[in-house]
C-alpha cells in the first residue's frame, strides 16, 4: 500500500484509496484485521490522525468496520447488496438533482430497465414478492392516504417487481432507478395523476406477473411510461403557462408604475 507524495489529494483520501484498492484486489480479505494506526501511521509515514481520518472514510464506505476491546482495531467488512444499495441510492439521487439530468432522461433509463427486469420477474417471481405488490395496492386504494405514502407505496411496489427476477445484482444495479428516480418523478407528476388509473396499472401488471404472462407485463409497463410522461408534460406546460402570466402581469405592472 502506497501514497503519492506528488499528488494533489490530501494524504487522508490517498491513504483511504490505497487501502480500498487493496481491499478490492483482495490483498486484504473479509474480516482481516488492519494494521493498527500506529503501524499504518509509521507505513505511510504520516501522523495518526490522518490515519483515523482515512479509516473515518473506509467506514463512510462500509469498506470497514470498528470492534473495541482488547482484539479490536479495524477489520475489511463484508459489504453486503443492502449496504451497497443504499450507498447507490443515495449516490444516483445526487447525480441526478445536481446534473440537470432531464425528465425524458430519467423516465427513458427507469423504464427501459424496468421492462428488461420483467420477463425474469415474471418466471421467477414467488409468493413473498407477489404478496408485497397486492399488500401495496391494496395500500394505495385506502380512502385519506398522503401523497407522501402513496408515493412511498409506489417505490415499494416497482421494488418487488425488480426483486421479483430474483437476480440480486439486478436488483442491486436497478436500486438507482426504482428508489432514486422514480421518487424524482412522482414529485413531478403527483398533482396530476389519477391514483384510480395508477391502481389499474398496478394490477394488471400483478396479475400479468402473477400469471407469468411477461409479454403483458411488458406491454403494462410501456402503457405506465406513456402515463408518466403524459402526466409529466402536462405539469410542465401548466408551470410554463403560469410563468408567462405571472411575467406578463409583472410587465403591465412595471409599465403602470
Amino acid at each position: 500500500m502506497k501514497i503519492d507524495p506528488d499528488s494533489n489529494a490530501g494524504l487522508s483520501a490517498q491513504i483511504a484509496k490505497s487501502i480500498r484498492d487493496a481491499i478490492i484486489s483482495g490483498a486484504l480479505i473479509v474480516d482481516e484485521r488492519l494494521p493498527s494506526e500506529a503501524e499504518l501511521a509509521e507505513h505511510f509515514d504520516v501522523s495518526r490522525p490522518t490515519i483515523r481520518e482515512a479509516l473515518k472514510r473506509l467506514a463512510a464506505q462500509s469498506l470497514i468496520r470498528t470492534q473495541r476491546g482488547a482484539f479490536g482495531g479495524a477489520f475489511v467488512r463484508h459489504l453486503s447488496y443492502e449496504d451497497a444499495r443504499e450507498q447507490l441510492v443515495t449516490t444516483s439521487t445526487l447525480l441526478l438533482s445536481m446534473n440537470g439530468i432531464s425528465f425524458d432522461t430519467a423516465c427513458e433509463a427507469r423504464f427501459a430497465l424496468e421492462r428488461a427486469c420483467a420477463p425474469m420477474a415474471a418466471q421467477r417471481r414467488g409468493p413473498e414478492q407477489l404478496a408485497i405488490m397486492r399488500a401495496e395496492i391494496e395500500r394505495q386504494i385506502e380512502p385519506g392516504l398522503t401523497d407522501e405514502a402513496f408515493c412511498a407505496s409506489d417505490v415499494k411496489f416497482h421494488r418487488a417487481l425488480v426483486d421479483g427476477a430474483q437476480n440480486p445484482v439486478l436488483s442491486y444495479q436497478l436500486s438507482g432507478s426504482i428508489e432514486a428516480m422514480q421518487p424524482l418523478m412522482n414529485m413531478i407528476t403527483f398533482t396530476a395523476r389519477s391514483r384510480a388509473e395508477i391502481v389499474e396499472i398496478h394490477t394488471g401488471i400483478l396479475d400479468s406477473i402473477e400469471a407469468r404472462d411477461a409479454e403483458l407485463a411488458t406491454k403494462i409497463l410501456q402503457q405506465l411510461e406513456d402515463v408518466t410522461k403524459r402526466l409529466a408534460y402536462s405539469v410542465i406546460d401548466a408551470k410554463a403557462v403560469a410563468h408567462s402570466k405571472k411575467a406578463l402581469t409583472d410587465a403591465a405592472r412595471v409599465s403602470t408604475d
